[in-house]
Protein backbone atom coordinates (compact mmCIF):
# COMPACT_ATOMS: atom_id res chain seq x y z
CA UNK A 1 0.00 0.00 0.00
CA UNK A 2 1.17 3.46 0.27
CA UNK A 3 3.51 5.43 2.65
CA UNK A 4 1.83 8.31 4.25
CA UNK A 5 3.21 11.16 6.56
CA UNK A 6 0.55 12.73 9.06
CA UNK A 7 1.44 16.20 10.14
CA UNK A 8 -1.18 17.02 12.80
CA UNK A 9 -0.55 18.69 16.57
CA UNK A 10 -3.79 16.77 18.43
CA UNK A 11 -2.32 13.52 19.16
CA UNK A 12 -6.03 12.47 19.33
CA UNK A 13 -6.61 13.34 15.56
CA UNK A 14 -3.42 12.14 14.35
CA UNK A 15 -3.61 8.70 16.52
CA UNK A 16 -7.14 8.50 15.22
CA UNK A 17 -6.49 8.92 11.96
CA UNK A 18 -3.27 6.68 12.10
CA UNK A 19 -5.36 3.98 13.24
CA UNK A 20 -7.52 5.04 10.05
CA UNK A 21 -5.40 4.25 7.36
CA UNK A 22 -3.53 1.21 8.56
CA UNK A 23 -6.59 -0.36 8.45
CA UNK A 24 -6.08 -0.04 4.49
CA UNK A 25 -2.59 -1.60 5.02
CA UNK A 26 -0.61 1.86 5.00
CA UNK A 27 2.60 2.40 6.24
CA UNK A 28 2.02 5.80 8.54
CA UNK A 29 4.66 8.37 9.66
CA UNK A 30 4.01 10.87 11.88
CA UNK A 31 4.93 14.31 13.11
CA UNK A 32 3.58 17.05 15.57
CA UNK A 33 4.16 20.24 13.32
CA UNK A 34 5.12 21.52 10.15
CA UNK A 35 8.44 22.27 10.58
CA UNK A 36 9.17 18.28 11.63
CA UNK A 37 6.51 17.40 8.40
CA UNK A 38 9.01 19.18 6.35
CA UNK A 39 12.00 17.73 7.99
CA UNK A 40 10.67 14.63 7.08
CA UNK A 41 10.08 14.89 4.06
CA UNK A 42 13.52 16.37 3.13
CA UNK A 43 14.98 13.30 4.74
CA UNK A 44 12.93 10.86 2.54
CA UNK A 45 13.47 13.03 -0.32
CA UNK A 46 9.96 13.83 -1.38
CA UNK A 47 9.48 9.75 -1.09
CA UNK A 48 6.17 9.79 0.47
CA UNK A 49 2.84 8.76 -1.17
CA UNK A 50 1.08 10.87 0.13
CA UNK A 51 1.16 14.16 2.85
CA UNK A 52 -1.74 14.24 5.27
CA UNK A 53 -1.29 17.75 7.23
CA UNK A 54 -3.55 19.67 9.01
CA UNK A 55 -3.20 23.72 8.22
CA UNK A 56 -3.61 25.17 11.49
CA UNK A 57 -0.13 23.99 13.85
CA UNK A 58 2.00 25.78 16.23
CA UNK A 59 5.41 26.23 14.81
CA UNK A 60 4.70 26.31 10.76
CA UNK A 61 1.18 25.66 9.21
CA UNK A 62 0.20 23.34 6.54
CA UNK A 63 0.34 26.12 4.27
CA UNK A 64 3.93 27.21 4.52
CA UNK A 65 4.75 23.34 5.22
CA UNK A 66 3.47 22.40 1.18
CA UNK A 67 4.96 25.77 -0.09
CA UNK A 68 8.70 24.77 0.98
CA UNK A 69 8.01 21.13 -0.04
CA UNK A 70 6.91 21.29 -3.23
CA UNK A 71 9.75 23.98 -4.05
CA UNK A 72 12.45 20.92 -3.81
CA UNK A 73 9.55 18.05 -4.19
CA UNK A 74 7.19 19.26 -6.86
CA UNK A 75 5.22 16.10 -7.73
CA UNK A 76 4.60 15.17 -3.71
CA UNK A 77 1.04 15.11 -3.11
CA UNK A 78 -0.58 17.11 -0.40
CA UNK A 79 -3.56 16.80 1.34
CA UNK A 80 -4.67 19.58 3.60
CA UNK A 81 -7.38 18.87 6.57
CA UNK A 82 -8.91 21.60 9.00
CA UNK A 83 -11.75 22.72 11.51
CA UNK A 84 -12.08 26.19 10.68
CA UNK A 85 -13.49 28.11 7.21
CA UNK A 86 -11.02 30.69 7.32
CA UNK A 87 -8.17 28.07 6.99
CA UNK A 88 -9.86 26.70 4.31
CA UNK A 89 -10.37 30.09 2.69
CA UNK A 90 -6.43 30.14 2.99
CA UNK A 91 -6.07 26.51 1.29
CA UNK A 92 -7.62 28.19 -2.47
CA UNK A 93 -3.99 29.92 -2.54
CA UNK A 94 -2.38 26.39 -2.74
CA UNK A 95 -5.08 24.78 -4.70
CA UNK A 96 -2.14 24.32 -7.44
CA UNK A 97 -0.35 22.34 -4.80
CA UNK A 98 -2.97 20.31 -2.80
CA UNK A 99 -5.01 17.79 -3.57
CA UNK A 100 -7.67 18.57 -1.66
CA UNK A 101 -8.65 19.79 1.57
CA UNK A 102 -10.84 18.01 4.21
CA UNK A 103 -13.23 19.44 6.53
CA UNK A 104 -12.42 17.87 10.48
CA UNK A 105 -14.59 16.76 12.08
CA UNK A 106 -14.13 13.59 9.89
CA UNK A 107 -15.14 10.00 10.48
CA UNK A 108 -13.51 7.26 10.30
CA UNK A 109 -14.97 6.28 6.65
CA UNK A 110 -14.49 9.89 5.83
CA UNK A 111 -10.96 10.27 5.90
CA UNK A 112 -10.48 7.02 4.24
CA UNK A 113 -12.22 7.87 1.62
CA UNK A 114 -10.45 11.48 1.19
CA UNK A 115 -7.23 9.61 1.29
CA UNK A 116 -7.87 6.77 -1.35
CA UNK A 117 -9.35 9.54 -3.48
CA UNK A 118 -5.75 11.56 -3.12
CA UNK A 119 -4.05 8.55 -3.67
CA UNK A 120 -6.16 7.47 -7.08
CA UNK A 121 -5.81 11.18 -8.32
Amino acid sequence: MASILIVEDDDSVRSFTARALEIDGHEIDQADDGDVGLERVVARSGSYDLVLSDIRMPAMDGIAMAKEIVKDFPDQRILLMTGYAEQRERARDVSKIIVDVVQKPFTLADIRQAVSKALAG
